[in-house]
């Protein structure tokens, strides 16, 4: 109640204003037309009767188009576009009532001369503006930043950029002052946004930073790509100032952050790419009013998943994780984000055939997205018979399954790693592929593949581990100068998923379109200098030389595999030509010794026998890029 009537007063004292400012308005009209205050009798009747007619219908009109419910100290263009249609609205009707309406009813012994209803109409909308813009620049100028602001230089002279400087200048415990803009746009330099200098280019920066004092530089450039950004931050960097940035389109889209959200520089900023555009209704498909059951719901891109379907109004979505921690962290998320959608956590082990056939008979779900598998390159290495059992035997059980109980998507996630792999990891991710394939085919179901490169920010993954070296003061570690890897973000990924499963038909293999691998050794450096941090000064980068199973560079497409394009510019779909002879026999037999406990050798000849292209002396040996 106390704010309404606080509300009540700031306005209160516009329409006392209003009153008395109109009613001089009409007058000096009057005294203008006639050169002064002798108007003669009847044009002093007229008015007088005009003045007290038109007054309470300029107010009511005021009234009308909402200018007494409004907060003029932080006015902006849509106040000042009430105001013109106010005033336009108020000269319209009293120009009809000095005109036609007064004098029709005989009330005006002349009628109001039509020069003094021009004037009176562009008067009253100059004492309506007038206190009201003046309330907004007072209001403006005694928000400024005390002492200890600091000087900010935008980088992009756009809406995003523009959204910044009015939430700087509104916020002024922000202690941050913009001083201008940079932008490669060369129509936008020597111009003024928000009345602010385009200062330059975004190559000028280093200069304007040491001419200007500039402190900090703002990043105001949601879909700029990874390679801009990275430019940025390193002439910043070489300024010797921080950055920060808004997020990115995808995070503004998805409504996870507004625009004016400002945060540190992160290393996913730096390889962004164009973002994903979806196809919602397709997506929705899979998902809206239906159950989904999602395998390793717990881990990285699991939870991603869960949190994007929960957006498309599934009936259900079973959380199917081993890990009851992990479990149990996204089923409070979902809980408190989505209290409409229907969460049913259940801890189970995908290995186990008997709990997965009563968990599919209980929920029957619609479509599948199976995450669940062991990851890890060095460790299954070294747990071979581990690696069979859940990225084989798993899979197994979840599409069989998935296949017996009429499941109508499936959409298993894969790895660049399962092309020509070096490693136990990526082929036992091949055989999964494989049985998808197979099931897909002979049961005609819609079960696909996705493969991925490596996904920043999933737990393992290279950036929390050099995050993890940086704060131990060094040295960050890395296997090979020349060590490349395809990367992508959390939300590019279950982007890829969902899209898959809405385009696949059965069988198919779906890549994104990752553009040119990244040197890990590049990352490394930008990582450190993102910590504020100058390589070989503070942090030194060491090489260690390639673990068991990797190699140098990542492939995306087998040699058999024919990538065509899809409906979906950043969508490829790979298809085998062909599935090796008797591949359910053999894969039975794999998961039977891995489950015996025969030896490693053992069990890596029957990978070999179900994937030729499995080699494990290519380990760190550069690939041969080949022409797609």
């Amino acid at each position: 109640m106390v704010r309404l009537n606080r509300k009540g007063f700031r306005n209160r004292h516009h329409l006392m204003l209003d009153g008395a400012l109109l009613a001089l308005a009409t007058i000096l009209a009057y005294a203008v037309r006639f050169e002064g205050f002798e108007w003669g009798d009847p044009y002093r009747s007229t008015a007088l009767a005009y003045l007290l007619a038109s007054l309470p219908l300029k107010v009511a009109l005021l009234f009308g188009f909402g200018l007494y419910r409004r907060l003029w100290r932080y006015a902006s263009v849509y106040e000042l576009e009430a105001i013109i249609s106010a005033a336009f609205a108020s000269a319209c009707a009293c120009f009809v009532l000095g005109a036609l309406v007064l004098p029709g009813l005989g009330l005006i012994p002349v009628r109001v001369p039509l020069s003094i209803l021009v004037l009176d109409g562009l008067f009253a909308g100059i004492v309506v503006a007038l206190p009201r813009l003046l309330q907004r620049s007072l209001g403006r100028r005694g928000r400024r930043p005390g002492i200890g602001a600091r000087r900010v230089l935008i980088a992009g002279a756009g809406a995003a950029g523009g959204m910044i400087v009015k939430e700087l200048r509104g916020n002024p415990q922000l202690l941050l002052v913009p001083i201008g803009f940079v932008d490669d746009d060369a129509n936008k330099h020597n111009h003024r946004m928000y009345d602010l200098p385009v200062l330059g280019s975004l190559a000028d920066i280093k200069d304007i930073v040491r001419d200007k004092n500039v402190d900090e530089v703002i990043i105001a450039m949601p879909t700029a790509p990874g390679s801009v950004l990275r430019e940025i931050v390193r002439t910043a960097a070489e300024a010797e100032v921080p950055t920060r940035t808004v997020p990115a389109i995808f995070d503004i889209i998805s409504g996870k952050l507004e625009v004016t959200t400002l945060r540190q520089v992160e290393i996913q900023d730096l390889l962004r790419r164009e973002p994903i555009e979806t196809n919602l209704e397709a997506v929705r498909a899979l998902a809206t009013g239906e159950t989904i059951l999602v395998t390793g719901a717990g881990g990285s891109i699991g939870s991603e998943l869960c949190r994007q379907i929960a957006r498309l109004g599934p009936g259900r979505i079973v959380l199917l994780g081993h890990g009851e921690n992990s479990i149990f962290a996204i089923l409070q998320e979902l809980s408190d984000r989505f209290p409409n959608v229907r969460i049913e956590p259940i801890i189970a082990d995908v290995r186990d055939r008997e709990r997965m056939a009563h968990v599919f008979a209980h929920f029957d779900p619609f479509s599948v997205f199976h995450a669940a598998a062991h990851k890890h390159v060095p460790l299954m290495e070294s747990n071979i018979a581990e690696a069979v059992t859940n990225n084989i035997l798993g899979t197994k059980n979840v599409v069989e399954l998935s296949a017996e109980r009429r499941v109508e998507h499936l959409v298993m996630i894969s790895t660049d790693k399962a092309v020509r792999p070096t490693n136990i990891m990526g082929a036992t991710k091949r055989v999964a592929e494989q049985i998808v394939q197979q099931t897909a085919e002979l049961a005609s179901r819609n079960f696909v593949a996705v493969r991925f490169g490596n996904v920043l920010g999933s737990r393992g993954s290279v950036v929390p581990t050099f995050l993890r070296q940086i704060a131990d003061g060094g040295p960050v570690t890395v296997t090979h100068p020349e060590m490349r890897r395809f990367f992508m973000t959390i939300p590019e990924a279950v982007q890829l998923v969902l899209q898959a499963g809405a385009l696949g038909r059965g069988g198919e293999v779906f890549v994104l379109d990752m553009g040119e691998p990244v040197k890990v050794v590049d990352l490394a450096a930008d990582l450190i200098r993102l910590s504020g941090l100058e390589v070989g000064k503070d942090i030194e980068i060491r090489f260690t030389g390639t673990r068991p199973g990797e190699k140098l560079y990542e492939e995306l497409f087998f040699s058999a595999e024919n990538a065509i394009p899809t409906d979906h510019p950043k969508v490829l779909r790979a298809k085998n030509s062909m599935l090796p002879v008797g591949v359910s026999t053999v894969v039975d037999d794999l998961i039977m010794a891995a489950q015996e406990g025969w030896a490693d050798e053992d069990l890596r000849q029957f990978l070999k026998r179900l994937v030729p292209d499995f080699d494990a002396s290519r380990a760190g040996m550069p690939m041969v890029k080949r022409e797609q």
